[in-house]
């Protein structure tokens, strides 16, 4: 089991940039996918993001060219730095493994408002 604590949310202005951390632990994750799954205030939670431990990612088409997923693998931390933010991202962010974990964090939240 990925033990995850999500960090880096707030409040920003459409356009701006957050970069989100999510700071893992536990004996697989060099070699676990891991993904930024996001939950929006009356909707499903959707994902948003994902990379292998090789470094290839994938993206939900909504965040594909504003988003970019990383990881360290060193330090355990997977990271989501977003640009061009807009509204529409306004949600509860969360990492997790891929495919995913019934366990779920606490998430970091990211508000969009003008």
């Amino acid at each position: 089991q990925v033990q995850l604590v999500e960090s880096g949310g707030g409040l920003v202005q459409p356009g701006g940039s957050l970069r989100l951390s999510c700071a893992a632990s536990g004996s697989i994750f060099r070699n676990t996918a891991m993904g930024w799954y996001r939950q929006a205030p009356g909707k499903q939670r959707e994902f948003v993001a994902g990379i292998i431990s090789g470094g290839t990612t994938n993206y939900a088409d909504s965040v594909k060219g504003r988003f970019t997923i990383s990881r360290d693998n060193a330090k355990n931390t997977v990271y989501l730095q977003m640009n061009n933010l807009k509204p529409e991202d306004t949600a509860v962010y969360r990492c997790n493994t891929v495919p995913v974990s019934s366990k779920w964090a606490q998430g970091t939240q990211v508000i969009v408002s003008s």
